[in-house]
């Protein structure tokens, strides 16, 4: 696009071919949007009787200086600037995703525009963008949440590890420090992961943890947080207890203990006592309690 086409635009002074090859490109669909919007702003009423009146007054005054007259077309080109920049302004602002955050000891539930729910686990966020939703179903997902998508154009949750694209079906997806973990519970996924693309039909799953990859079944009907419990299958205890810090917004310290210690199990999320005797009796660890501080210690330790 030749640089002047915007300003000539603007004007109405491009020909019949240029207004063509402005069109076709790109960036024009957004300057539309952003005239369209500047249209619907007022800016404020300039008497301009009123601001000669007060310069002819001034040009009375018995002093020796010269006021210089700018001209009413250098004011107008500056309102008509300031009214495009408030349209700017007032586009971008409407432009902005929406956004859902949880916080620890929190789920949430979300309706997205088309009626696809989502259920955000604790210390999670979620964002999309309604206004272009009806294009393109696309959500970015940190955290973790679980899906039921309604029926219709494809559906799209992008995380800083990978994205998982459906068409309607329920799905999980976990991404945390270090991991990616994808379950299938009716439909069909495709997870894109590490440059490689794989489709996940409903009873399967796919786990990406520190660096190692596998496929995997699903039993469960639901993910087990969806439930008051959270489920792990060989998970490094020091992501377990960012569980437990999660659910129940406690302080977790630990004391010569090997975090690397891989833990299978469950724990209540309702019940702390009961989820800490879960983890620390497999383990042949030991705990203490004091308000939301948690200790968690190996048994022989002073």
């Amino acid at each position: 696009m030749k640089e002047n086409y915007l300003a000539k635009w603007l004007n109405n002074e491009l020909s019949e071919e240029e207004l063509r090859e402005f069109r076709e490109t790109p960036e024009f669909e957004s300057y539309q949007r952003i005239v369209q919007s500047a249209s619907q702003l007022r800016g404020p009423d300039f008497d301009m009787e009123k601001a000669l009146s007060e310069v002819r007054q001034a040009r009375k005054q018995p002093k020796g200086r010269v006021v210089r007259l700018t001209s009413y077309r250098s004011l107008w080109k500056v309102a008509a600037a300031i009214v495009v920049l408030l349209g700017i302004t007032y586009f971008y602002i409407n432009s902005l995703d929406e956004a859902v955050h949880t916080d620890y000891a929190q789920h949430t539930e979300v309706v997205l525009p088309d009626a696809s729910e989502v259920t955000l686990n604790a210390g999670s966020d979620l964002s999309f963008s309604e206004d272009d939703w009806d294009s393109r179903r696309h959500v970015k997902l940190d955290g973790e949440a679980f899906f039921k998508v309604a029926k219709g154009q494809t559906f799209t949750v992008e995380t800083s590890s990978g994205s998982v694209t459906v068409l309607g079906t329920q799905f999980n997806v976990l991404r945390r420090e270090g991991v990616f973990i994808v379950s299938c519970y009716e439909g069909l996924v495709r997870v894109e992961h590490g440059g490689t693309a794989r489709e996940l039909p409903a009873g399967k799953g796919y786990r990406w943890v520190n660096g190692e990859m596998e496929l995997f079944e699903v039993s469960a009907s639901l993910p087990s947080w969806t439930e008051d419990e959270s489920s792990f299958r060989s998970m490094p205890l020091s992501f377990v207890l960012e569980e437990v810090q999660r659910q129940y917004n406690v302080e977790v310290e630990i004391r010569e203990v090997d975090t690397r210690a891989l833990f299978t199990g469950t724990f209540s999320n309702t019940n702390l006592d009961l989820a800490l005797q879960s983890i620390s009796a497999p383990l042949q660890l030991g705990y203490s309690l004091d308000g939301n501080k948690v200790l968690i210690y190996a048994q022989n330790a002073p």
